[in-house]
């Protein structure tokens, strides 16, 4: 299993009319979590389209507990359970500066081939890097 954790600042324009987050800026909160949780396996979304992958978004779910507010610092924790195949699933927890979990959620990516705009296999450099967690 593997397991990133990142910190993002809530700015006022994230916010809505009742000073919540925007449910919408989850997802952008999320792309950030992921990238980075691939940079920390030594991997960047540029060096795997670089490769001649894509990495598309099949599925994302979310469950909002509590709202997070202007300001607030988030930890966003994002793990990866299983190895990939031609799928990668990612899931996320936000918690709060007191530590309170506010929502889990969670995003499937397909690696996709550039040139067959096909399913294809986790590339074998990235498998490599993500397999010793497991």
């Amino acid at each position: 299993m593997f397991i990133s954790e990142i910190q993002v600042r809530v700015r006022y324009a994230e916010t809505d009319q009742m000073a919540y987050v925007y449910y919408g800026n989850y997802a952008t909160y999320f792309e950030v979590a992921r990238v980075e949780a691939l940079r920390a396996l030594g991997f960047s979304y540029k060096k795997i389209e670089e490769s001649g992958v894509f990495l598309p978004v099949m599925n994302y779910a979310i469950d909002y507990l509590k709202p997070a507010y202007y300001d607030d610092l988030l930890t966003i924790k994002t793990t990866i359970r299983e190895l990939p195949t031609a799928r990668i699933r990612f899931e996320y927890e936000t918690y709060n500066e007191q530590d309170v979990l506010i929502n889990r959620a969670t995003t499937t990516l397909v690696f996709i081939k550039q040139s067959t705009n096909r399913p294809c296999p986790a590339p074998e450099d990235f498998m490599n890097a993500i397999s010793k967690y497991f």
